[in-house]
């Protein structure tokens, strides 16, 4: 090992403790606030609690409505991700697999919409939407995800489609299969790889997504986690319902904690499927 390789081994593993710490303290710190009482909070916020109150949670799920709004989630994201899923890669196959006047124009279109911000479409796309029927309703929520997630996943879908093997695909063809048939029965499996690892991102996007619901979904009883927990912050100032609003927060983390525990070495995999493909 020379000289170099001494000094920068040290200061690499001062900057990953560094930043894991910068990770896991405030996530640690959320979930054993979620167990106190206000008073505990303002007391001591590093002591552990001397009582574990779960009652908080309870709380938090009935009277904070953090129980309504992690079911509109649940509702919100699966049908994005499902038609995300499916348009996405219907359109990225065409575009890898065939070849068509305006083809490249479209695939631009869809690259494009990554560099775009998403604040500059929020007056018009609410006046869109608007004039569509579209806010305050979850198949409204639905179509303004899937809009917002099909760039990142057609760019990243349509660099794998064209890596695949045309021999299986032209075997296919000659032994009869229809083009659908093909799609859906050759070529969709063998992207499996590529399928959950971009369905995977876009699970954690719309979960966390924050500015589009609060922009375009102004009825109660459709709030999404987000907003559900930023109403919640808001009203502390009134009730001081602190720990129900820790308790919440640790309700809207937990599925993106557990799907990444669960699925650490597919979203790593995700990442290098990316760059080689």
């Amino acid at each position: 090992m020379n000289a170099k390789n001494r000094v920068s081994t040290p200061i690499t593993h001062i900057v990953l403790v560094a930043w894991a710490l910068l990770a896991t303290v405030p996530l640690l710190w959320t979930l054993i606030s979620a167990f106190k009482t206000n008073r505990q909070l303002f007391a001591n916020p590093w002591q552990l609690p001397s009582t574990w109150h779960v009652d908080n949670f309870v709380r938090a799920w009935t009277k904070a409505q953090i129980g309504d709004f992690f079911v509109n989630t649940i509702i919100v994201v699966f049908g994005s991700l499902v038609l995300t899923m499916l348009l996405g890669s219907m359109v990225s196959y065409v575009l890898a697999r065939f070849t068509f006047p305006g083809s490249r124009i479209i695939y631009y279109l869809f690259v494009a919409g990554l560099a775009f911000p998403v604040v500059l479409a929020l007056v018009p796309l609410f006046f869109v939407a608007k004039s569509m029927g579209l806010i305050g309703s979850y198949h409204g929520m639905i179509l303004i995800y899937t809009a917002y997630a099909l760039p990142f996943t057609v760019f990243f879908l349509t660099s794998f489609f064209r890596t695949l093997p045309t021999a299986v695909a032209e075997a296919a063809i000659i032994d009869g299969c229809s083009q659908e048939g093909l799609f859906f029965r050759v070529m969709l499996p063998m992207a499996k790889p590529a399928l959950l690892s971009v369905g995977i991102f876009n699970f954690l996007g719309m979960w966390n997504q924050y500015l589009l619901p609060v922009a375009l979904n102004t009825d109660r009883d459709h709030y999404v986690l987000s907003q559900g927990l930023a109403s919640l912050a808001a009203q502390q100032g009134y009730e001081s319902d602190w720990s129900a609003l820790f308790a919440g927060l640790v309700i809207a983390a937990v599925p993106i904690i557990g799907l990444y525990l669960a699925l650490q070495k597919r979203i790593q995999a995700g990442l290098s499927v990316g760059l080689l493909k």
